[in-house]
């Protein structure tokens, strides 16, 4: 039976994270109307013990062992697949949601109320409750320079931070709901009739990059993307692309800035000619 809504945890040796991410989340839905899926996708091949945590504690929640590891798209679509639903939530393992919130049930009735919005991205706030930037621009002086932003060269570089805001979009009232280009694939949230019109993640994308790509499959096809600001999320945010300083440091050390710089040239090359703006202009 198709559900109402299938969230999506994707782990790779975070069961801690997983663990209170699930708690919160089925205390949200515990007078929700809506019929609720939660799934864990296991890209670790249970070497965590996630599974047998997840059956003794949370036993309505659905396991898949994706074999080993798919990748950030590949991972979220098997377990999008395992259960189909109207909405198809891919959640981060690092994020919470705030207690006596409703979170779920508000997300379902907004899609519910606005059937043209393809895919939505809510507000994210660090776990100091300050702002995290998760909507963005498709501009490509900034998509350009990506990389050094991951590397943090937007805080050494005046020319690097400002195609950096304004790919973050600095310049936005986040305090206002408003189409944007894509959001962060950290909390997506995406309706089945775009999934039947465009299909799920490009799964070439390992990890990073797939949000962005994603969301301009969207706007190609006449599905807008949106950012909800008072639908708010809960994100620790470990950015460990960025974690060794230095382009050629991070690339010979930092296995994930290599993956990132790898998902980037394939963003480019696909999208080589479509640099156009949709919602953010």
């Amino acid at each position: 039976m198709m559900k109402d809504i299938n969230i999506v945890f994707l782990n790779y040796f975070m069961r801690a994270d997983i663990l209170e991410a699930v708690a919160s989340v089925l205390k949200d839905i515990a007078n929700c109307p809506y019929d609720v899926q939660i799934t864990v996708a296991d890209n670790s091949e249970n070497k965590d013990g996630i599974k047998e945590d997840l059956a003794a504690q949370f036993p309505t929640v659905k396991y898949i062992d994706c074999g080993r590891n798919m990748g950030f798209g590949k991972g979220n679509t098997i377990g999008f697949k395992a259960t189909p639903a109207r909405y198809y939530f891919a959640l981060n393992p690092d994020t919470t949601v705030l207690e006596n919130s409703r979170t779920i049930e508000r997300i379902i009735k907004f899609m519910d109320d606005n059937p043209k919005i393809g895919c939505i991205g809510p507000k994210l706030l660090n776990s100091d409750w300050t702002l995290q930037y998760s909507c963005y621009r498709f501009d490509l002086p900034s998509i350009l320079i990506k990389p050094l932003k991951q590397i943090n060269f937007d805080k050494k570089y005046k020319w690097v931070k400002k195609h950096s805001d304004r790919l973050l979009m600095k310049d936005f009232d986040h305090n206002e709901t408003m189409p944007v280009d894509w959001v962060l694939g950290a909390a997506m949230v995406v309706r089945q009739e775009v999934v039947d019109s465009i299909g799920w993640f490009d799964e070439r994308y390992f990890m990073y990059l797939e949000d962005c790509d994603w969301s301009l499959t969207m706007w190609e096809n006449g599905w807008p993307v949106y950012y909800v600001h008072d639908i708010i999320i809960m994100h620790k945010h470990a950015r460990e692309s960025a974690k060794v300083p230095g382009i050629f440091n991070a690339l010979i050390k930092n296995k994930l800035a290599r993956i990132h710089l790898v998902s980037w040239f394939k963003y480019l090359w696909k999208w080589r000619r479509h640099h156009k703006y949709y919602a953010a202009s």
